[in-house]
């Protein structure tokens, strides 16, 4: 298989490793391959990639989109180095606020499979960083949302020793108890319990 795939604490959250095979000339690798990623949980279908470059200390984040314009991101750094940050946002998640880091560079190749109900950022930790990413769904400017990247509630270790470079938007971005949580989609495994009750009750 040309990937591995590790687990985190946060259930869905991936940390996909691919194979690269490289000599003096250079290196080949797979970056994506729906047979693989489908096996192991990451069975979305991703229409839209996205590619971003932003200078030294730049921090965008914590970025989402409202339900039901959720997005699921595979995300890797081509250029460069960056800390990407994942925080789960999904009402009655058993890890809700609970967050990931993981470094993504140029050398490591890693990429991080953030599922929908997911906050993402990242900062960029070398003079420039250039990120791609697929996206589940298409951009819907109307359901652009964020939190604000250092809401004390969720209180991101981002690993840090500078002042991030932020966009406006960036530095208004609502805190976790005043985003609309009505626009937040529920964890999975709690829909399941509830079809499972509803199925009980009416037995």
């Amino acid at each position: 298989m040309p990937f591995e795939f590790e687990k985190f604490e946060i259930e869905d959250l991936l940390l996909v490793k691919p194979k690269v095979f490289g000599d003096k000339r250079g290196f080949f690798m797979e970056s994506y391959k729906k047979s693989d990623f489908c096996k192991n949980g990451i069975d979305v279908e991703f229409n839209q990639d996205n590619h971003s470059k932003s200078s030294a200390k730049v921090l965008r984040g914590l970025h989402y989109q409202a339900a039901p314009h959720m997005q699921a991101k595979l995300v890797r750094c081509v250029r460069g180095r960056i800390y990407d940050v994942a925080v789960d946002l999904r009402k009655n998640s058993p890890t809700f606020k609970k967050w990931v880091r993981v470094e993504l560079s140029e050398e490591n190749k890693f990429m991080l499979y953030i599922p929908e109900g997911f906050a993402h950022g990242f900062v960029v930790l070398s003079n420039e960083a250039e990120i791609v990413y697929k996206a589940s769904g298409e951009y819907a400017p109307e359901a652009d949302r964020g939190v604000l990247w250092n809401d004390r509630e969720i209180n991101v270790d981002w690993g840090i020793d500078f002042d991030p470079v932020l966009s406006d938007k960036d530095k208004k971005q609502p805190t976790l108890k005043n985003i609309n949580t009505d626009e937040l989609i529920y964890y999975r495994n709690q829909l399941d319990f509830a079809n499972a009750k509803i199925k009980q009750e009416v037995q």
